[in-house]
Order: C-alpha cells, then sequence, then structure tokens
C-alpha cells in the first residue's frame, strides 16, 4: 500500500514457498545508518485489515540509525494472498524467510498474535534474533484461557458465516471504524481518517479474508505460558493499559515466567492493544530508551 508508505522508504520483494511478501525497506542513501548496526525489523498483527501500516508512525524515527524493514506479512496489505488454512508454521516461514533474506540475526519489534508467534520462533531458532521488543504478546490461549474454543471463534469456524462476517466485520468503512474505536484504541479521538482507509484498503485486498479469517476462527491459538521459560533471546515487552485482548495482569504473569530473558516490562496508560499506532512518540521513546541500554550493556 504505497500510499501510506512514509518519505525515505522503498518496497521490495521476497519470494517464499508461501507466495511474494512485500517489505518496505529504509532508503540506505536517505538515511545513511551506521554500517555496523543489526536491522530493525517491525512485525504487524494479525486482525483484519493489518498491514507493516501499524507500525508506520513508529519506524520512521529509528531509519537514520538502524536498516528498517516492515513488511506485509503473507495474507496481509501488498503481499501474496493464497488461498490456504492458515497456521503458526506458516507466520515461522515468512518470518525467518525475510531475516535470512536479510542475512545477520535482528532485533524485532512484534505486536499481539504476532509477537507470540516470534517468541515461539526465537525459541526454535534463536540465531535469527539479537533482541525482541514486543507489544502485548499472546497466544490467544494464555494459561487454558483459549479464545478459539469462544462462541466467536466457533461461530467464525461455520462455511459461509465466515465470509459474511468478515465482509460485514472487517470489509467496509463503518465496520473499520467501530473495530478501531471498540476493540484497538482506548480513545477514539486519536483513530484519523488516514487509519480507517489504511486497514480498510488492506481489508480489502483479494482473498485478504482467509488470513483474517484463520485468526478469527482461533486456528493460531496457543499457550504462550507454555513456552515462555523456553525463550533466551533478550526481551522488552510493552502493554497498553487498556488493551482488550489480554490483560496488564497477564502480561505480568506471562513476563514473570522469564525474567532472565525478559528484561523490560512497561505499562503505557490511557492505550489500547495498539499503542504504537494510538501513541506512537511514547512506543519511540521506549524502543529508543531499550535499544540505548543495549548499547551501553555492551
Amino acid at each position: 500500500m504505497l500510499q501510506f508508505q512514509p518519505p525515505g522508504f522503498q518496497q521490495q520483494a521476497l519470494s517464499t514457498p508461501l507466495g511474494v511478501l512485500a517489505y518496505d525497506i529504509s532508503d540506505r542513501d536517505f538515511w545513511q545508518p551506521p554500517a555496523d548496526r543489526p536491522p530493525l525489523i517491525f512485525l504487524h498483527s494479525l486482525g483484519g485489515g493489518s498491514s507493516a501500516y501499524e507500525w508506520s508512525k513508529v519506524y520512521p524515527a529509528f531509519a537514520a540509525d538502524y536498516p528498517v524493514i516492515a513488511p506485509d506479512l503473507i495474507g496481509w496489505g501488498q503481499s501474496a494472498h493464497p488461498v490456504r488454512d492458515y497456521q503458526p508454521e506458516d507466520y515461522f516461514k515468512m518470518i525467518a524467510a525475510l531475516i535470512n533474506r536479510v542475512g545477520q540475526p535482528a532485533i524485532v519489534a512484534a505486536s499481539s498474535l504476532t509477537a507470540g508467534l516470534t517468541i515461539r520462533l526465537a525459541i526454535q531458532q534463536p540465531n535469527l534474533f539479537e533482541a525482541l521488543f514486543l507489544v502485548s504478546p499472546s497466544g490467544y490461549g494464555d494459561f487454558g484461557i483459549d479464545y478459539g474454543r469462544g462462541l466467536p471463534a466457533q461461530i467464525a469456524k461455520i462455511p459461509g458465516i465466515d465470509r459474511l462476517i468478515y465482509s460485514l466485520g472487517a470489509a467496509n468503512e463503518l465496520a473499520v471504524r467501530n473495530f478501531l474505536e471498540q476493540f484497538l484504541f482506548a480513545d477514539r479521538s486519536r483513530i484519523s481518517d488516514e487509519i480507517v482507509q489504511a486497514y480498510l484498503t488492506s481489508a480489502l485486498q483479494m482473498n485478504a479474508e482467509y488470513a483474517a479469517l484463520a485468526s478469527l476462527r482461533g486456528d493460531l491459538c496457543f499457550d504462550l505460558a507454555l513456552y515462555m521459560n523456553q525463550l533466551q533471546v533478550p526481551t522488552a515487552i510493552v502493554w497498553g493499559e487498556a488493551a482488550r485482548f489480554g490483560t496488564v495482569d497477564q502480561g505480568r504473569r506471562l513476563a514473570a515466567l522469564n525474567p532472565k530473558a525478559v528484561q523490560q516490562f512497561e505499562v503505557i496508560p490511557n492505550a489500547g492493544v495498539l499503542p504504537h499506532l494510538e501513541l506512537p512518540a511514547v512506543v519511540v521513546g521506549l524502543l529508543q530508551r531499550y535499544l540505548k541500554a543495549r548499547s551501553e550493556s555492551r
């Protein structure tokens, strides 16, 4: 979705077994980051209309200091939209393929369910990661509270009804604005027309419903608490105080399972599940502080 791409970035593509993955990458000639810095990769969440736009108010702040990459994961945004039943392994493969394309361990910022999946990939292949900065990480089945067993997920599994839900609940402007207001943002006054149009543009891509419905049906759910103690990659977690998909207490419980890896846990007041889109300046500051602390500790 080039109309929403920040200045100083260009789009590139990576061919994977699942299809073409499109990603925004900082123009080195424009930003001239130091040559010795690791790549900084920003991964969006997996709700209807999601795309790299979700991080677009944050990642330009780091382009002068790091090579920055922000992909549309396959099934989302401008990447390929294969007709398939998406599973966690699909996301492991596409994220790993992107980091391997870069050719060195990356610092990865990710949100929500994607952040939970990133933790699992970091456990499987820690060599891909230098550090993690995660916003409200979850498997949506944490501590035995499984979204996939709930009524909304069960209804979304009914053939035909699932497409109707997507059409009415994600693929029109009124539905997008309502979803942002009711579930993603703590303060609806922060929702701009640009945000609504970016989400709607992504949601209207051909076959976009397949990836979104996999999330809605609970096909990607797992209990992140069962994995946390295996994580070895240094990690910071931030949590919107008013996040609807997992409470601050739940986040603290997850972090407490592995205090060695989770080096920082911060709560952002008056923010929902996407503080990097709702209060981007705050998230920029927290990520800058985390990166500075890592640099000084070496």
